[in-house]
């Protein structure tokens, strides 16, 4: 209770800051309660609700020029401080982070400008990240410690001789921090874990697991939860379904997948199209409150590494019960959606049913079918559905299309690896026809399930994607204006104006990396409960209903839209889901970012191992980034992205012009731009740093410089003679006296 009087109290009635004794007389607090009171007053403090600045005084962060925030440390140790709302984050310059790590919720105090931006000083942290600090050990007769791999810990972790687990030098471990009280010295930490050496089988991706901290094994009671839940699936639990049983219904999947989440059917009506789009019902398995469904929400979702996933439901359900095998029974639960002949979405209902997939398709075998090609006789017994399947799924992307949805075709890496997680193969998957009329179904079922919610005024989580950001798409129009394209800005930009412009520039040769540009330009999708729509599919309405044994939100929204038909969303459990819907858009938009990010980091690791048993070898790319120091290339159908610096280009010397996002030779003028194509060779690579340098390999025929000749004082080129002819010595003079 002191607590919330005492903010209360500074929000409304404190019209400056108070020492301790002085607030608790302005509250009128007894002296038999000063102790406790005291106990919350350093609590706030502790916290950062409440400032204690010279003479003890107290007051809010916000009216003593502090903010609190969590902040994020670049590669060049750079910290940045969130601020709510559309504000710019604050700038932290190195020497003002103190002891501050990446992901650490600090307090700072703001300094004024730097470098043309708010800045601040942090004054202390509130509370450090929980961490795995994942790198290599070094050990020396004075002292041992740990490089981290991730670049945003810019400090080494000094380890005590008591605290190495046995680590040995050059081991990868994980280390977590256990002090750091001053800037002056590194901070202290301890192994509590040896992952092996690089280059051992496994070792990368069980480096990345834990510097994410992703989960691993179940718990035993989340196995023996999943028992109880698989067991479940009985003919009585299909006994009040509707029976689809005898529908063509089939899968469309990688080759390898092992979990089938969704199926779909297709029918010609009178009016037009019947869309089945039929998803496993995890929800009927996954009840509230038991230890399984406390682990799905923590883990949030799948993680797809190379080569291996983390699942977020245990195997026996997210690759048995739940999966929608072919020729089994199993719970689904379906849209069923009704499209004009022109592909208008004119209806939809939703129902618990009973399906049977008749087939278990691959992405290729539907598109050998689509190109003509041999096919299996699994795939020629439905040609006549997928025929229409085609025939729908091509009138809905050009609708959508037409209303402006944004279709970003960026390239995906592809890794093929041998059993020992070895590299074989490197490349990029191509997106077929095949995968495109998957996502279309998909994405009208999503789409019909967030206007029914919608429509009958409930609380929903949905899938939302804000405007992008005005001044970021300033930076990205000035950028590909360097490129020689136009983009005009505005406050009403709609999505139309991106899908133009993206049409436009299609075939450029820089077509990829313009779109990858844009995509950075704009803000990440989240799920949150207030709807403000899907900018860039054009949407007004959107969820994720489609994939929940690898999404919790799907999942969520599985038992929303049930209470919705089954009339038990009433007034108590609106009250009692609205907090629920906001803890799980928080905490999956998180979850998800935090996948993203490993998966990224995993990829890169698998194709700086693959370029290291290449060096030497020359490959086509485009510049993706220029800096003071070089500039990087992206290599064409690998998607590995090297460095090509400025120190080892030998022709010339060069000048890094900012506003052009380009070197330049001073003397032949041979320039390096964003989004040049060029011809490198792979230099180095640097396996635990995971960097790959380059150097510049085109055919100087193209461009060849002229040849230089030194000039003498007078402008005259110099003989040879005049060359090497030596200077006279000077007599050094005797300055002894």
């Amino acid at each position: 209770m002191h607590k919330e009087k005492i903010l209360e109290f500074f929000r409304i009635d404190a019209d400056r800051p108070l020492r301790t004794k002085d607030l608790a007389k302005a509250l009128g607090i007894e002296e038999s309660g000063y102790s406790a009171f005291r106990k919350d007053v350093k609590a706030l403090i502790e916290s950062g609700e409440l400032v204690k600045i010279k003479g003890g005084r107290l007051g809010l962060a916000k009216d003593l020029n502090v903010l609190i925030g969590t902040i994020s440390i670049n590669r060049k140790g750079m910290g940045f401080v969130a601020r709510e709302g559309d504000l710019e984050d604050i700038l932290i310059p190195q020497n003002d982070l103190k002891t501050a790590m990446d992901g650490d919720r600090v307090m700072v105090r703001l300094t004024g400008m730097h470098f043309g931006r708010e800045a601040g000083s942090v004054i202390r942290v509130i509370e450090r990240a929980k961490r795995n600090i994942v790198g290599v050990f070094h050990t020396s007769r004075s002292f041992a410690h740990v490089v981290p791999d991730n670049p945003r810990f810019h400090r080494d972790i000094y380890i005590p001789a008591t605290e190495t687990n046995g680590a040995k030098d050059g081991e990868k471990v994980v280390a977590v921090l256990v002090a750091w009280e001053s800037q002056w010295l590194n901070p202290e930490g301890k192994i509590t874990e040896r992952l092996g050496f690089p280059g051992q089988p496994g070792v990368d991706m069980r480096a990345v697991i834990k510097s994410f901290d992703l989960p691993e094994e179940f718990p035993a009671e989340v196995l023996d939860s999943a028992e109880l839940a698989a067991a479940r699936l009985t003919p009585e639990s299909m006994a009040d379904r509707l029976d689809l049983t005898k529908e063509c219904i089939y899968t469309i999947d990688p080759s390898d997948a092992k979990d089938h989440d969704d199926a779909v059917s297709v029918e010609k009506t009178a009016n037009g199209y019947k869309l089945g789009v039929h998803i496993a019902d995890v929800s009927y398995f996954v009840e509230p409150g038991t230890a399984l469904d406390d682990e799905a929400f923590k883990r949030g979702n799948s993680v797809y590494l190379p080569g291996m996933v983390i699942p977020m439901l245990p195997e026996n359900l997210s690759n048995d019960v739940c999966s929608l095998k072919p020729s089994r029974k199993r719970l689904a639960h379906s849209a069923l959606l009704e499209f004009d002949k022109k592909g208008k979405m004119t209806g939809w209902t939703f129902a618990d049913t009973v399906i049977k997939s008749v087939a278990k398709l691959a992405y290729e075998e539907v598109q050998d079918f689509f190109d003509g090609n041999a096919v299996p006789t699994k795939v020629e017994r439905i040609a006549d559905n997928l025929r229409l399947a085609r025939e729908l799924a091509q009138l809905l992307t050009r609708r959508r299309m037409s209303e402006g949805s944004l279709d970003f075709d960026l390239p995906e890496a592809k890794i093929i690896l041998n059993q020992k997680g070895e590299v074989l193969e490197l490349g990029h998957k191509i997106r077929l026809e095949s995968h495109r009329l998957v996502e279309e179904f998909m994405l009208a079922a999503n789409r019909a399930v967030a206007l029914e919610v919608f429509r009958q005024g409930r609380p929903f989580i949905y899938r939302v994607h804000d405007k992008p950001d005005l001044e970021k798409l300033e930076a990205f129009s000035y950028m590909v204006k360097r490129l020689g394209y136009h983009f005009p800005v505005s406050k009403n930009m709609r999505p139309g104006d991106f899908s133009h412009f993206l049409e436009e520039i299609k075939d450029a040769p820089e077509a990829d990396f313009i779109n990858e540009l844009m995509l950075r330009s704009m803000k990440k999708a989240v799920y949150q409960r207030e709807n403000i729509g899907h900018f860039g599919l054009a949407f007004t309405h959107y969820t994720h209903f489609t994939s929940p044994i690898r999404r919790y939100p799907d999942l969520l929204v599985h038992r929303l839209l049930r209470k919705l038909r089954e009339k038990k969303f009433n007034a108590a459990f609106t009250k009692r889901v609205t907090n629920v819907i906001d803890h799980v858009g928080e905490h999956c938009s998180e979850t998800e970012r935090q996948a993203e990010a490993a998966e990224r980091q995993a990829v890169k690791i698998k194709q700086v191992a693959f370029m290291a048993n290449h060096l030497g070898e020359e490959y086509t790319g485009v510049i993706s980034g220029v800096t003071t120091y070089g500039f990087f290339v992206r290599l064409d159908n690998l998607g590995v992205e090297g460095l090509v610096k400025m120190s080892s280009m030998e022709d010339d010397y060069y000048r890094y012009e900012e506003n052009n996002y380009r070197m330049v030779g001073t003397r032949h003028g041979r320039t390096f731009r964003l989004g040049d194509a060029v011809k490198v060779g792979v230099m180095s690579v640097d396996t635990i740093a995971g960097q790959v340098d380059l150097f510049i390999s085109e055919e100087r025929e193209k461009r060849k410089p002229k040849p230089f000749k030194p000039v003498g004082k007078k402008g005259k080129a110099l003989t040879t003679v005049e060359k090497k002819k030596p200077r006279p010595k000077k007599k050094k003079k005797n300055r002894r006296k």
